[in-house]
């Protein structure tokens, strides 16, 4: 028994039969086992030595260029992995499907956050982030090739928000931490940038979740683990979801549409519709890669695929590389 199997025959001796078991995970194209890793561990791995991952540490996750101390996509993705694993584990549920799931759920953001998300979705009439997370992962990364993950995995990455549910206990758990990290985490750098000062939230999330971020935290995962018990759904308290509602409700109108963010949403949004423009009718510019997907997918997708592909920063630098004279960039 080598310690791949070692590590699967622990799953059912350790974990419940709801759990997710990376003995019966399957992928699209059956590979050679690992000695060493399950299944979802390497799928944990593939994505977190992919050109995608790497790409989040340059993606805003709400203040765009905001400097060293704010969260980006990847550093949002990391404190979804570690809030989804404090949660699998208090229900002793697959931590490595949970991580891996987590660290792939952005991994089809686009450059400039949510404003770049809604403005993609303008120029091609459709565009979720959620969605491009999973055509990244099937088919852009590795050339072309895609990384080949498990069905459990890519499930909790497409759906991780928007209509469905995931399959499996795990995905639901990544889909509500997803919520938890961006809320406290979004509120923590908006203190930071001074757009919030402490006590502005409404006085019912302090009351009920805490002072801080990580009391905040603490109550919504101690709430999941202590509604989940039972192991037929991922649950929360009526009040934590009442709660977590006026939370969000408070940070989209004072936050993430307020005015003082707009005209960054305005320049970001002028940048990207820009470049879709230019690529549109220029293709041949596109990478090698892109311009030898067009006759599967379409110039449209190929375009969008790879503008919403870009980091903030690549953004910015394709935009004064095509649009600005040399003698005006300093």
């Amino acid at each position: 028994m080598n310690i791949r199997e070692r590590t699967e025959a622990l799953e059912y001796e350790y974990l419940p039969p709801q759990a997710a078991k990376s003995r019966e995970a399957r992928r699209r194209q059956p590979v050679e086992e690992c000695a060493l890793r399950t299944k979802f561990q390497r799928d944990r791995d593939r994505i977190l030595h992919s050109k995608s991952f790497r790409r989040l540490k340059h993606k805003t996750q709400v203040y765009i260029m905001a400097g060293d101390h704010y969260r980006t996509r990847m550093t949002h993705s990391l404190e979804v992995a570690q809030i989804s694993r404090t949660i699998a584990r208090g229900l002793r549920l697959n931590e490595d499907l949970v991580e891996a799931i987590a660290l792939g759920h952005d991994v089809g953001h686009t450059p400039f956050g949510h404003a770049g998300e809604a403005v993609m979705n303008e120029l091609t009439g459709h565009f979720s982030h959620n969605e491009q997370s999973l055509r990244v992962v099937e088919f852009l990364e590795k050339g072309g090739r895609g990384l080949n993950l498990t069905y459990e995995v890519k499930d909790g990455i497409v759906n991780h928000t928007g209509r469905h549910r995931p399959k499996t206990l795990e995905g639901r758990i990544v889909r509500t931490a997803d919520r938890i990290a961006y809320l406290t985490h979004d509120y923590d750098d908006s203190l930071r940038a001074g757009l919030l000062k402490k006590g502005d939230l409404p006085a019912i999330v302090y009351e009920r979740f805490g002072p801080d971020t990580s009391h905040m935290i603490t109550s919504m995962v101690a709430d999941m683990i202590e509604n989940s018990q039972d192991l037929g759904d991922i649950r929360q308290s009526d009040e934590v979801k009442d709660v977590m509602d006026v939370f969000r409700n408070f940070m989209f109108e004072h936050i993430y549409l307020s005015d003082a963010l707009a005209h960054e949403r305005r320049q970001a949004g002028f940048m990207l519709r820009q470049l879709y423009a230019y690529f549109s009718e220029h293709p041949d510019k596109l990478p090698e890669e892109f311009c030898q997907r067009e006759e599967r997918w379409g110039r449209e997708r190929i375009v969008a695929d790879y503008v919403a592909g870009l980091t903030d920063s690549y953004a910015v630098q394709l935009f004064s590389e095509i649009f600005i004279p040399p003698v005006f960039r300093r």
